[in-house]
């Protein structure tokens, strides 16, 4: 796991280094640079060392120096494609580098390369003989790359904090990229912060003509659910089984690594799964390290569950119980890092456990994707009421019921019944092809218009949504609403905050449900596997019977939280009206602070996501 950066233009070494400089915790251990005189090309790279540590080094070139690259990721498929490539007539240089079979892989391949690649990776190619820069990002965007592409040439970074540095790139902020950072909780790709910066979207190829300053992008792959009822021949067991071999398989082929390895172990359903396949392919439990953070606070500590599964699978667990004021300690120093703010609270006891996971080993283990990909979500469970309620509900007394829901008592413990309740009912005064993002965002549509003194139309502010739910086959709630977490939620939120998280403290995260064949099952397998009568994850909590504890099976979803409403209650956190974004609103944002303090209305979503947006580190 790595940081990369580099640009075309007049040579400046200068600032090449200090965009490499502001990557340095994604790569402790070691840095390096390419310079072309002649075309102006320029790659830098920070190194975490995971693979071939010895060989490993980047920018890596081929022997004839016709290539170049700056990869940042794993390639979990490398050692089949080198044995592919050698019976191709390739000499590798390295022992067993997953970087130079990228290398070879683009000589052989070209720009298909990434279709044939399982794993995660943002990775920028030069090509001396075509003038061309190759770059691509991993089909779930696990790891970030943003892009800039002006007058003055193209540049690139793994962060919008480096990619700033570059005297070339506008920093000025975007306003409808603002705007739905408040809408969503998150700035969806393609769009970003700033006016003149991109991201590359998930499942996609960049290509940059050095000569003409053209850029060109392809989508390679784009998620899409597939059902085949042919799968459901094998029945149930079937089906778990052919589920539980494709997710050993994921995880054996996440367990390489030349450094010190482990799991993270919340207690839930997902992380249970992947420490009980690790124990299968060590063969050894006490060989498998799991890590778990518990909080003094009983509302928002796991780590008894964390502890039981380990009991039950015999791994060597670590358990660091904090304060949940440690989280408070830790917030402004995560805003800092954070980058461009995404603004899911999970974000600090994520950090915080990958802090501590960190001081024993430098890869880590979880079961991100696997609510996404197997309805795993709270709104899963409300699609049936909904569809009820707007079937027997007239608008007048819904809005009647409105008012009414917003009178509960304000608590700020997790995933309160007032705070479920409003949230389903702020939800259903949309259409469907917004409801998920109106559920889950800091902002109703309204509100982020009154917040910014301009009028956004709900078709702007969620054009992604909109365009996913459009072209899901579908016609089923529950497999657009699978699509909109997949291809949104996951990429901008989850792996987002993953990413941040665990590159703050130099860790590498690995997410096996995300494997390709996992992953092309989930896509064929029938909504009735993945969400039956009121229970989440069917199969897979079959596919796991006996496996792990029946409580674990069990338990319904717990989110990784702290009490981030209620610091904003007591003034643990504070909002500086002064330092409020560019074309807020003071008033509307005085009366949302105040109705927080005064137990009026819950604001925790709004109101952390404006402090991130104060507590970022300013170019």
């Amino acid at each position: 796991m790595c940081g990369i950066c580099g640009f075309v233009g007049s040579i400046d070494r200068d600032a090449l280094n200090a965009m490499n400089a502001a990557l340095a915790r994604r790569g402790p251990d070691g840095e390096g640079v390419f310079i072309d005189t002649q075309t102006g090309v320029h790659l830098g790279h920070r190194r975490l060392a995971i693979l071939d540590i010895a060989g490993g080094h980047q920018p890596m070139a081929l022997a004839d120096d016709s290539l170049i690259i700056v990869f940042n990721g794993e390639i979990y498929n490398h050692r089949e494609l080198r044995t592919t490539l050698e019976a191709e007539g390739c000499v590798f240089q390295t022992d067993h580098s997953d970087t130079e079979v990228l290398l070879h892989g683009y000589a052989r391949w070209g720009t298909s390369l990434p279709t044939r690649l399982n794993g995660m990776w943002a990775f920028v190619l030069y090509d001396r003989a075509r003038h061309r820069l190759f770059a691509s990002r991993d089909r779930f965007g696990k790891k970030p790359f943003y892009y800039s592409n002006t007058l003055q040439g193209f540049a690139f970074a793994s962060e919008l904090t480096a990619l700033g540095v570059h005297p070339s790139v506008e920093t000025d902020w975007d306003m409808l990229s603002l705007a739905k950072y408040f809408a969503y909780g998150f700035i969806p790709a393609p769009r970003s912060l700033y006016q003149g910066v991109q991201k590359l979207p998930a499942g996609s190829n960049l290509v940059y003509d050095i000569n003409s300053q053209s850029l060109h992008i392809d989508q390679y792959y784009a998620f899409c659910l597939e059902p085949d009822e042919s799968l459901a021949r094998d029945g149930e067991d079937g089906l778990a089984e052919e589920l539980s071999m494709r997710l050993r398989r994921a995880v054996a082929c996440r367990l390489e690594a030349d450094v010190p390895l482990g799991v993270f172990l919340s207690g839930g359903i997902d992380s249970s799964t992947i420490a009980a396949l690790a124990v299968d392919e060590k063969g050894h439990a006490d060989a498998v390290h799991t890590f778990a953070v518990g909080f003094a606070d009983p509302r928002f500590d796991e780590s008894g569950y964390a502890e039981n599964v380990a009991r039950f699978l015999g791994t060597t667990h670590h358990t660091q119980r904090l304060e949940v004021h440690a989280g408070l300690q830790m917030a402004s120093e995560i805003a800092g890092f954070l980058d461009e703010p995404m603004g899911d609270s999970s974000l600090l006891p994520t950090a915080l456990l990958c802090r501590e996971t960190r001081k024993s080993v430098t890869v880590a283990l979880g079961g991100d994707g696997a609510d996404e990909l197997f309805a795993g979500y709270a709104p899963f469970k409300a699609l049936g009421p909904a569809m009820w309620y707007d079937r027997l509900m007239p608008p007048r007394v819904h809005q009647a019921i409105r008012l009414a829901a917003a009178r509960l008592p304000v608590s700020h413990g997790y995933m309160t019944f007032a705070f479920k309740v409003n949230r389903f009912l702020r939800g259903m005064g949309y259409n469907w092809r917004v409801r998920n993002p109106v559920w889950l965002g800091p902002l109703a549509p309204d509100e982020v218009s009154d917040l910014l003194s301009t009028r956004y139309h709900v078709e702007e502010l969620y054009s992604e949504a909109i365009e996913v739910f459009e072209r899901c086959p579908s016609t089923h709630p529950m497999d657009k609403t699978l699509e909109f977490y997949t291809r949104l939620y996951l990429v901008d939120d989850i792996l987002t905050k993953l990413d941040r998280a665990s590159m703050m403290f130099s860790l590498e995260a690995r997410a096996p449900f995300l494997d390709l064949d996992v992953v092309d099952f989930a896509q064929r397998l029938p909504r009735r596997f993945k969400y039956r009568h009121g229970q989440t994850k069917y199969l897979l909590r079959r596919a796991m019977a006996g496996r792990i504890p029946e409580e674990v099976l069990q338990r319904g979803k717990h989110g990784f939280a702290l009490p981030v409403g209620q610091w904003f209650a007591n003034g643990a956190l504070h909002i500086d009206q002064h330092s409020a974004p560019p074309g807020c609103n003071l008033e509307i944002l005085a009366q949302k602070c105040m109705a927080h303090k005064a137990g009026k209305s819950d604001e925790r979503l709004f109101l952390w996501n404006i402090w991130l947006l104060q507590h970022r580190e300013v170019l």
